[in-house]
């Protein structure tokens, strides 16, 4: 499992109580439904790096935290990856 970091954050409050109704439907703590938005942020913008997350021909597709791995390098064509169709 990757490291993890604390810190401290400062939110308004209007934020903080629509991301606590947003994680309650999802059934995730404040801070995992933060965790997951902010890793699928991270993959759309391109931001972090690919992994090779292959899984076995038995294992779900799923990822830490229940967050779906990024796709495999050349299997879907991103055009703003740089691959090709």
């Amino acid at each position: 499992m990757a490291e993890r970091k604390a810190f401290p954050l400062r939110l308004r409050a209007d934020y903080y109580d629509a991301l606590r109704r947003w994680a309650d439907d999802e059934l995730r703590s404040v801070n995992g439904q933060m965790e997951y938005l902010l890793a699928q942020a991270l993959r759309e913008a391109g931001r972090l790096p690919r992994k090779d997350r292959s899984p076995g021909p038995s294992s779900p597709p799923s990822g830490e935290n229940g967050i779906p791995p990024e796709p495999t390098p050349g299997a879907g064509g991103d055009p703003e990856q740089g691959e090709e169709p």
